[in-house]
């Protein structure tokens, strides 16, 4: 029982393709890591919760967590949710929250997997124009953050890489679609779902991507992802300051 814990702590969503994806994400990348617990919580609509699940591995013996935000950026549910709810803890756990999955190589290179899923070629960067479609945030961190990853995209070799947002902020997907079209150079636009698994948001950018060529899937449990989920999880165990409780 002393060793680490990790515990994958999911936004949550009414939709239920989203806890679906989250569990086979989880899934693999247990399955790369043999004998390391992994768990799966949520923060809202979906069970189970992350007080229960903190309860059980504290009935469990366990003194050490890992908490992983499921999150691709360090906005308010990395800034304020998950670590209040941390703080309510059992004092017997020793709590860690990781970093965020992004900005990080390995997105930049599961949103390449699912663009070639989607029919692309590495052969078609040249004359293709990217859509990175995120949620939104009115955090400028996770904003700047989603830029960065765009530019990123772009330096391996796609024509040009426009960002764009779900919700809160803007240009939408379907502006950003159209801006592409009027590129010098672009021959087809494609759509990449900058979000982890299905859901309200999701659809939405599906729904802007309606006069894109392409529309690719969203990250799911892709290799990339499960193996970040573990970077995190390293990082994390090895440098990371234990959450104070609350009193």
């Amino acid at each position: 029982m002393n060793r680490p814990v990790l515990l994958v702590v999911a936004h949550g969503s009414r939709d239920p393709r989203h806890a679906a994806t989250v569990q086979a994400l989880v899934r693999r990348a247990a399955a790369l890591r043999p004998g390391l617990r992994v768990e799966t919580a949520f923060l809202d609509f979906n069970l189970p919760s992350v007080p229960g699940v903190l309860d059980r591995l504290a009935a469990d013996g366990v003194r050490d967590v890992v908490a992983l935000p499921l999150l691709l950026t360090r906005a308010f549910h990395a800034k304020a949710d998950i670590p209040a709810v941390l703080r309510q803890a059992p004092p017997s756990l020793r709590i860690r929250q990781a970093e965020v999955l992004g900005p990080s190589p390995l997105l930049v290179a599961a949103v390449e997997r699912r663009l070639y899923e989607a029919g692309l070629a590495p052969g078609d960067k040249s004359t293709t124009g990217v859509v990175l479609a995120s949620a939104g945030s009115t955090d400028p961190e996770a904003i700047a953050v989603i830029a960065e990853t765009a530019r990123e995209l772009r330096r391996t070799g796609w024509c040009s890489v426009r960002p764009a947002f779900a919700s809160a902020s803007l240009p939408r997907t379907e502006d950003a679609v159209l801006a592409l079209r009027t590129e010098p150079g672009v021959r087809r636009v494609a759509v990449a779902p900058y979000v982890i698994a299905p859901g309200r948001l999701p659809d939405r950018i599906a729904a802007g991507a309606a006069e894109a060529d392409v529309l690719a899937d969203v990250l799911g449990p892709s290799p990339e992802l499960a193996r970040l989920l573990l970077e995190r999880f390293d990082g994390a165990h090895a440098v990371r300051p234990a959450v104070a409780h609350s009193a």
